[in-house]
């Protein structure tokens, strides 16, 4: 008695299997772009359910309304405003957008969860893609909360509103200064691929580095250094300005064209790497 094994189907020519992933001769840009949605649902899944970014998020709203506040009740000799104190704090709402993001790529790199993305998905630019949206949408919500948060801490200090105008075109401008430095704190850790390296490499440069030029560099040269580009962004002066320095700075438009420049080679050279390393 001959026993013969039961037909097997193939799927369609064009429309391979949902159970595996699609072999890389027949995936085309189609099913790159296709596949999206899918990657951003997944980073946007593993975003949302880690504790250190709640615990981030957390602290933006924290840091940012206890700082209005404590501006908005101790700062006594000048006449201050909600729609001027309220982005104060983005500097720091910055600081932890870019480290957010970073860690976002690093993360899965350093343990090993990089390595069975791409084997899920071979598009490495739909992964690149993916984690640029990504980092966007970090910006943009921790962007919104601690302006927020900081608004609501000046009115509980009992500033009054000020200018509506000129606060909402600050607020644009901080909102893209925030979502710009995610950008760029993804970047860097895609260069990097290692926390510790990244987080330490990009504050160092931004707080330390950049100060050092700023002192010693002429005006016309040190306009150009991207944190200062960025925090000139936020229409708020230092105590540190000189005649020079005044008289050099670029416009908020230029300085919004600058730092745009800045987030997208960083996130180009990481997408090149990216491109160019192992998974491993």
């Amino acid at each position: 008695m001959t026993i013969t094994a039961p037909p097997t189907t193939t799927p369609p020519p064009g429309r391979p299997s949902a159970a595996r992933p699609i072999p890389t001769e027949i995936r085309s840009a189609r099913h790159d772009l296709g596949a999206v949605p899918t990657t951003l649902k997944s980073d946007w899944i593993k975003l949302s359910t880690i504790r250190a970014n709640k615990v981030m998020l957390a602290l933006t709203i924290a840091i940012n309304a206890f700082a209005a506040w404590a501006v908005a009740t101790w700062v006594k000799d000048e006449a201050l405003t909600i729609s001027e104190v309220f982005v104060y704090p983005a500097l720091l709402t910055a600081v932890l957008a870019a480290v957010m993001s970073i860690l976002m790529f690093t993360s899965e790199a350093q343990h090993g969860t990089l390595a069975t993305t791409m084997t899920a998905q071979p598009g490495r630019w739909v992964i690149a893609a993916s984690k640029v949206l990504t980092s966007i949408g970090i910006g943009l919500v921790l962007g919104a909360a601690g302006m927020a948060a900081a608004a609501t801490g000046a009115a509980a200090g009992g500033l009054p509103l000020g200018d509506t105008a000129a606060g909402g075109v600050t607020a644009l401008y901080a909102l893209l200064f925030i979502t710009l430095a995610a950008l760029i704190g993804l970047g860097v850790g895609m260069i990097a691929r290692h926390s510790a390296a990244a987080i330490s490499g990009l504050l160092v440069w931004w707080f330390v580095g950049e100060n050092l030029i700023l002192a010693f560099a002429p005006a016309t040269v040190s306009r150009f250094m991207p944190g200062d580009a960025g925090y000139r962004m936020l229409g708020v002066g230092s105590d540190f300005d000189t005649p020079e320095i005044l008289a050099a700075a670029l416009p908020r438009p230029s300085l919004a064209l600058l730092f745009t420049a800045y987030a997208i080679a960083c996130c180009a050279a990481g997408t090149a790497l990216l491109y160019r390393r192992d998974t491993m």
